[in-house]
């Protein structure tokens, strides 16, 4: 195993969007059971350090590839477009007024039903963005392009957990 490996390389992924969560989780398990430190317990404490780096290091790339969102961004990053949330927020006027009206609508709603049916609507969303990062990344192999769409599945995911406050609440 090659430490300076990018995550794709490590678990012996094709570098491309889509990803069967069987296969990823099947090879992080083997991954682990390789350079898990009480393997190395008989070879001292050093060798018990260099695994439990490596234990470390292939729990975070598991945590990468596993999420549709940070596999994306990580993948714009690798073709040199990094997504930059922190610096830049400017999106498009049209998914800036869809996420408004999502928070007037999640504001409003004073139901179980006018909640679940934005669920709904946020989640087709979501797919669709999803999909758009998919065709962008694997088929088009243009990362540049894919960087909004990842950008907006971010702002996505943040209302997300903020629905999902809400209805817990009338659960």
């Amino acid at each position: 195993m090659n430490l300076q490996a990018d995550d794709f390389e490590l678990f012996g992924l094709t570098k491309q969007f889509a990803q069967q969560r069987a296969e990823l989780d099947a090879r992080w398990k083997a991954l682990q059971r390789e350079a898990h430190p009480d393997k190395f317990a008989a070879q001292g404490a050093a060798a018990q350090r260099v695994a439990m780096q490596w234990s470390v290091r292939i729990n975070e790339a598991y945590q990468r590839l596993k999420d549709p969102l940070k596999r994306a961004a990580y993948l714009c990053e690798l073709a040199g477009a990094p997504v930059n949330a922190h610096s830049n927020t400017a999106m498009p006027a049209a998914f800036l007024m869809q996420q408004m009206e999502w928070r007037e609508t999640l504001d409003d709603a004073d139901a179980l039903p006018a909640l679940e049916s934005l669920r709904l609507e946020v989640e087709a969303s979501r797919q669709q963005l999803l999909q758009q990062c998919e065709s962008l990344l694997d088929q088009q192999h243009d990362a540049a392009a894919a960087v909004g769409p990842v950008r907006a599945l971010m702002f996505i995911e943040k209302f997300t957990q903020d629905l999902h406050q809400r209805l817990d609440q009338f659960e």
